[in-house]
């Protein structure tokens, strides 16, 4: 059975947020980082009765009229009260003042309104007291069990104002047994007041899943294992019934990665991935366990030196960083022993624009290739019988591919115990074709491993311009055509792929509604109501394809056509992946003859955060260079749409091979993952080609 969520009430935080990375379908958050009791979850696969779509249900609406402040409280030392200075309808709001750290803000008690398994919309409306300038806000959710805080971000940074209201609307689902249980608002920088108002928190009744549909694990049982990535809410109730009757294989999305297992050293937190592994264990289902060694997500402290200095390439912190290395393999795979099978033992080590193909990540810089040899060597210890797998995305990309395919055979001629190869798979309607998917399989036939599809999704968007409201049905039909044609190559395939998993359950929560741009994507096989969509009869009966009804309508806003760009992963999530052979689109242009550059936070997290350069040269370019200099000692990890250096807080970016040529009104725009700590300002100054701008 399942726990349900204790009721004991507890005092108001007082402590920073250190915001768990969590995976709402706002963001990514594959998993929501606590600290619950494990339980094993099986649930049992009933025959739900028909239902109609069902209309939202308001469970709390404060609009702070009257000097009512519906039980809103400071989070430490400030005030909270009623103010009439700014209202976002009506005449009043909530007024957050004396705020003297980020973290202070409104907040509000949900132990008693909110119940597990339950997905919520929560909604208000935020501005900056006049006079606060600007800076960015987000809405996150604070529980407790046994004693110990888990902060889950619904909303990412905002920017706001003085000078307008800003919408902070994102989906939240309770899948822990928590004490205290609170949402609040808070900022990134800066002490400014700050107003709220027009909270709303809502849920619309789950529709049951189809029940008289075939199961793909089942149409797909002769050919290999069908898996998705999940979070623990996918885990509960009409979720996890959909998830035991199409699927026979989960891989905990972001539960298994090193900031949620140890966050701090030597201290393993294991609650949600065990959650997951129990209920795969109570209904049949194999596990893959996602990722041991990866450049993102890794907390800052492990790659601190023995001083608790940011890590230079020495011998003595090579030694450290490959002894914590060892430390946390042994204690994550060790942890869980036979239940987990398969392991993504190193993620995106490649960078095909490195003449070696090496990713410079803090690991390479550190330890060279070491790092792989250790994280393999050490893994075949811990699990003698597990396989293990390198995983990249963009493997039907030629170059990519290559490189990949001569780490590999390096690596197994050195004896280092790779037994395959993962395909992220992140692609959309219009690409890759299946000859050069095939092509990809084939290359690495003669190394005698392993292949998996391990994140698949498919977009519905081919370029970073293009919004729709709602996903329109041609789209929809491309897409059940693309998972068709790809899962016949897979299928013919099948003595090479052995395994083949979705990245999600279903549309209602999906990273690529916030990555590269927020939007509203719909990438697999079932739809926000966790029906079937045209993309699963793509799988399971092509014939269905165009006859298959859905809840869409074909309104767009479709730009002016643009080509596909290559995107790489968020800190957080995979890699979305566009044919890197054609430019990306460009925007409004400035006024003829300036030079603009525009530098903004995509997105921030605890260590990390997502940045977007976009270049208007204001003239004619063949080929570009641009530079700037980091103030607080910020680290780029990735780049895609170009190539760069770093050195020190000095940054070079010059173009891609395809990117170079900008007319003379046109722009370029490059995006990058980059670490941080303390603080994240942005550079001030901009060269482009040597010339400020």
């Amino acid at each position: 059975m399942l726990a349900v969520r204790s009721r004991p009430r507890g005092s108001v935080a007082s402590a920073p947020s250190l915001l768990a990375r969590a995976v709402t379908r706002r963001g990514l958050p594959f998993a929501l980082a606590g600290l619950a009791a494990s339980v094993a979850v099986a649930v049992p696969i009933a025959t739900a009765p028909s239902a109609s779509a069902a209309e939202p249900v308001v469970v709390a609406n404060h609009t702070f009229e009257n000097d009512n402040t519906h039980g809103w409280a400071p989070r430490a030392d400030e005030t909270v009260a009623v103010s009439t200075a700014a209202a976002h309808s009506g005449t009043g709001s909530l007024l957050a003042s004396g705020r003297t750290r980020t973290w202070e803000g409104p907040t509000l008690d949900l132990l008693d309104t909110m119940d597990k398994g339950v997905r919520y919309t929560i909604s208000v409306w935020v501005r900056l007291a006049a006079g606060g300038g600007s800076s960015q806000a987000r809405l996150s959710v604070e529980r407790r069990t046994a004693g110990t805080p888990s902060y889950d971000q619904v909303v990412g940074n905002t920017n706001v104002s003085d000078g307008s209201w800003v919408n902070l609307q994102g989906q939240y689902t309770l899948a822990n047994d928590v004490e205290f249980l609170s949402v609040y608002v808070e900022t990134a920088s800066g002490t400014a007041s700050l107003h709220i108002d027009d909270f709303t928190l809502s849920y619309t009744p789950a529709t049951p899943i189809q029940t008289d549909i075939p199961s793909v694990r089942t149409v797909l049982a002769g050919h290999f294992p069908i898996g998705a990535a999940i979070s623990l809410p996918q885990t509960l109730g009409e979720h996890a019934r959909l998830l035991s009757k199409h699927f026979n294989s989960v891989t905990p999305g972001n539960a298994l990665k090193w900031d949620a297992t140890e966050p701090t050293e030597g201290t393993f937190r294991f609650a949600d991935a065990d959650a997951m592994v129990d209920f795969a264990r109570a209904n049949g289902m194999q596990v893959r366990g996602h990722t041991l060694v990866w450049h993102n997500q890794t907390p800052a402290w492990v790659f601190l030196d023995a001083n608790g200095q940011a890590m230079t390439p020495t011998a003595a912190n090579k030694t450290l960083l490959l002894s914590r290395l060892e430390a946390h393999i042994r204690g994550v795979v060790g942890h869980y022993g036979s239940d987990i099978a398969t392991w993504d033992v190193v993620n995106e080590v490649i960078d095909e624009n490195q003449s070696d193909g090496l990713r410079r990540s803090r690991w390479f810089e550190i330890a060279g290739l070491d790092y792989i040899r250790t994280a393999f060597r050490v893994t075949r210890q811990v699990a003698p019988d597990a396989k293990l797998y390198i995983n990249d995305y963009n493997t039907n990309v030629a170059a990519k591919r290559d490189k990949l395919y001569n780490l590999v055979s390096q690596l197994k001629a050195e004896g280092v115990p790779i037994d395959g190869v993962g395909h992220q798979m992140h692609v959309n309607v219009d690409w890759p074709s299946a000859a050069e998917t095939e092509a990809m399989i084939q290359k690495f036939v003669p190394l005698n491993v392993d292949q998996q599809v391990t994140e698949m999704d498919v977009s519905i968007y081919t370029n970073s311009g293009e919004s729709f409201p709602t996903p329109p049905r041609d789209r929809l039909i491309r897409q059940a055509y693309k998972y068709r044609d790809l899962f016949d190559v897979y299928k013919r395939y099948s003595s090479e792929i052995t395994s083949v998993t979705v990245w999600g359950l279903a549309d209602d929560d999906t990273w690529l509604d916030t990555f590269p741009v927020v939007r509203n994507d719909a990438p697999l096989l079932f739809d926000e109501q966790l029906q079937a969509k045209p993309a699963y009869w793509g799988i399971v009966d092509p014939t269905r394809i165009e006859a298959t009804a859905t809840p869409t309508t074909p309104t767009t806003t479709r730009p002016t056509s643009a080509p596909p760009t290559t995107t790489p992963p968020p800190t957080t999530t995979p890699p979305t992946t566009t044919p890197p052979t054609s430019a990306p689109p460009t925007t409004t242009p400035p006024p003829a003859g300036s030079c603009q550059v525009t530098y903004r936070i995509v997105g921030q997290w605890p260590g990390g955060f997502q940045g977007e350069v976009r270049v208007a040269p204001g003239r004619a370019l063949t080929s570009w260079t641009v530079g700037w200099s980091f103030a607080n000692g910020q680290r780029i990890d990735q780049l895609w749409s170009g190539a760069y250096t770093q050195s020190g807080a000095a940054v070079t970016v010059t173009n891609a091979a395809w990117n170079g040529g900008v007319p003379a009104n046109g722009s370029v725009t490059f995006g990058f993952i980059a670490s941080w700590t303390g603080t994240n300002a942005a550079p001030t100054a901009f060269t482009v080609n040597g010339a400020a701008c």
